[in-house]
């Protein structure tokens, strides 16, 4: 392929190839310390990044797309931070769910909207990943998931700590008079104990791992938690790999395929995941077109995967991932 035929190829070559007025504008505008060569074949990867305070899950998500940004220079490309609509599960009333859709849609009009060729989605907390993929695959540019990770575990009292579901469980205590007052409280400083979204097998470790199970997450990278290292490393590679996705075309109607879900609803059934993820799987199924239905998770899940299922199955390493043996 020549210089110019794969700067035409580039779905950013729309904006930027040309000596127009509008082609002008464009390049001027973005020219602000970007390289010469910035709008000449290669590729433009947006970090669709769900960082936010206000999401304490996603709060270190900042740091990882710095990672993933040296990733896609490292590869040739060119990184462009994009922070979308973040959905805080501990924050947001009524329901995060109910702004799932809102999310997905947001972001997905940012990234048709832009000069992008591919995009790295960045989230964590509970319904940021659905919503990503869902906007990813209704704009059906070459996307990668980086997962934020699950936090560290607290303990209280000598006992481990499961955010997603100690808290009821304290709670429920001191209403039958077994927990006083006062040690609940102490509780709380135990009960979040580093970045990262919740360490239990609930909708953001879940989606995670499912996301994974589809073939949009770096495989081995789902479970890693937040605070490892390898997250960072991690980052780095996907920032590489997105460069590549668009030199291969690789879109997500490229690979999730019907059989690509069925992988997930199995994923689904061996971790015990959140019952969430049903919701999520048929929304993005029907982003992209591709009929799933609740029968298919009642025979697919009904198969016995384990722990969903009568067969054992051994436990996620530390800093486990869906490929464990």
């Amino acid at each position: 392929m020549t210089g110019k035929s794969r700067v035409m190829g580039l779905r950013s070559a729309q904006w930027y190839a040309g000596q127009d007025r509008n082609a002008y504008i464009h390049r001027a505008w973005m020219r602000r310390g970007a390289p010469a060569d910035a709008f000449t074949g290669r590729p433009q990867i947006a970090i669709a990044n769900t960082a936010s305070d206000l999401t304490p899950c996603n709060a270190h998500l900042d740091e990882v797309a710095r990672s993933v940004r040296d990733g896609v220079h490292e590869a040739g490309g060119i990184p462009l931070d994009l922070p979308v609509v973040s959905l805080g599960e501990t924050n947001v009333r009524p329901t995060a769910m109910l702004w799932r859709n809102m999310a997905a849609m947001a972001t997905e009009e940012m990234l048709r909207a832009n000069p992008l060729d591919g995009v790295v989605l960045l989230g964590g907390c509970d319904k940021t990943i659905p919503s990503l993929l869902m906007a990813a695959a209704s704009v059906d540019l070459p996307a990668v998931v980086v997962p934020g990770g699950p936090m560290l575990t607290g303990t209280f009292r000598g006992t481990p700590l499961g955010c997603g579901t100690d808290v009821w469980r304290l709670s429920e205590e001191v209403r039958a008079g077994t927990l006083s007052q006062e040690q609940f409280t102490r509780s709380e400083s135990s009960m979040i104990r580093s970045r990262g979204h919740c360490n239990t097998m609930g909708t953001a470790s879940t989606m995670a791992l499912v996301a994974e199970a589809l073939g949009t997450v770096v495989p081995g990278v789902a479970g890693t938690p937040a605070p490892d290292s390898r997250l960072l490393e991690a980052a780095h590679g996907t920032g590489r790999l997105a460069v590549e996705l668009v030199s291969g075309d690789r879109r997500p109607s490229t690979f999730l395929t019907k059989g690509s879900f069925h992988n997930a609803i199995v994923a689904l059934a061996a971790i015990g995941g959140s019952t969430n993820a049903v919701v999520h799987l048929l929304a993005i199924a029907g982003r992209l077109g591709i009929e799933l239905t609740l029968d298919d998770f009642d025979r697919i899940g009904s198969r016995g995967a384990g722990p969903g299922g009568p067969p054992a199955r051994r436990t996620l390493p530390h800093g486990g991932t869906s490929t464990a043996p």
